[in-house]
């Protein structure tokens, strides 16, 4: 299966105080690159994240991001932390130890002292296991999506590459037939020229030209490569660097084709290979 490199999923889950959204989306990208929007409460989970992540994709940009919206149910009463409290009381202790006459701290102190008063904190380990579950079922539906977008990609590349063989198809029968013609009229255009030439020079040089305008070969490894596209596609997996390897082959023989063209049919034909060759090449940068 050929997985596309732009995919997008995303899932929540509420719970009593809040709910929790986790979303990917990604995009085409020459390598693997991850990136994470995390609230600060849950940064610590990150790598477990990415490690899960990199285990399942090869090539994108993905970004993946969480966000929690606390639950809008009115004010919840505040919560004395009582660690800062013993904190404040064991230091004043000390302070008055050293100091009898200091003046101690009284309630109004102490409640208005930073950090003494606050909401209820959230379950943070509770969070972090969600995450970890939420990624599992977004990154199953963001696969999905992803192997559904690859498969159009495919049938692109299949219905490009069922139109370069036809033309492939199109132009092999005429090649002995454009030699032969073109062989005749250089050595018409030789034999005016030099009309007291040697005969056997003549064909020599026409025989010459000819094998430097054979295509054969070229329509022989244009052949090799479509048929090596098919089994590439058909094969599936992380194909992109292998695809785009074939299209420059692809390109190289279409080019050597025009260049070395005596026939306009032939010159045309090498075009449109050239045409659809670069239209494989746009849609193989989203193949992963």
């Amino acid at each position: 299966m050929i997985h596309s490199m732009t995919g997008y999923a995303a899932a929540s889950r509420e719970f009593a105080y809040g709910v929790l959204n986790l979303e990917l989306r990604s995009v085409n990208h020459r390598y693997l690159d991850i990136q994470f929007r995390l609230p600060d409460d849950l940064r610590a989970v990150e790598p477990v994240l990415r490690e899960t992540l990199a285990g399942e994709l090869t090539r994108g940009k993905i970004e993946c991001r969480v966000t929690f919206t606390p639950a809008a149910a009115g004010p919840r009463a505040p919560q004395l932390n009582e660690s800062l409290l013993a904190q404040l009381i064991a230091l004043s202790a000390r302070v008055r130890a050293a100091l009898p006459e200091a003046a101690g701290l009284d309630a109004a102190d102490i409640l208005r002292w930073p950090g003494m008063l606050g909401a209820e904190a959230l379950p943070l380990e509770e969070l972090k296991n969600a995450c970890r579950e939420l990624l599992s079922a977004v990154l199953a539906e963001f696969t999905a999506a992803r192997a559904r977008e690859g498969e159009k990609l495919r049938q692109v590349m299949l219905e490009r590459a069922e139109g370069m063989e036809r033309l492939v198809s199109e132009i092999a029968p005429r090649i002995p037939q454009v030699i032969a013609l073109y062989q005749e009229r250089l050595a018409a255009r030789l034999k005016e020229a030099f009309s007291a030439g040697d005969d056997e020079r003549i064909r020599q040089e026409v025989a010459l030209f000819a094998a430097k305008i054979d295509v054969d070969e070229e329509l022989s490894r244009l052949k090799a490569h479509v048929t090596e596209l098919r089994r590439v596609l058909a094969d599936g997996g992380a194909v992109g660097k292998k695809l785009d390897f074939l299209m420059q082959e692809l390109n190289r023989e279409a080019n050597t084709l025009a260049s070395k063209s005596a026939d306009i049919a032939v010159t045309r034909a090498a075009l449109e290979l050239k045409l659809l060759i670069e239209q494989m090449r746009e849609q193989l940068q989203n193949i992963e």
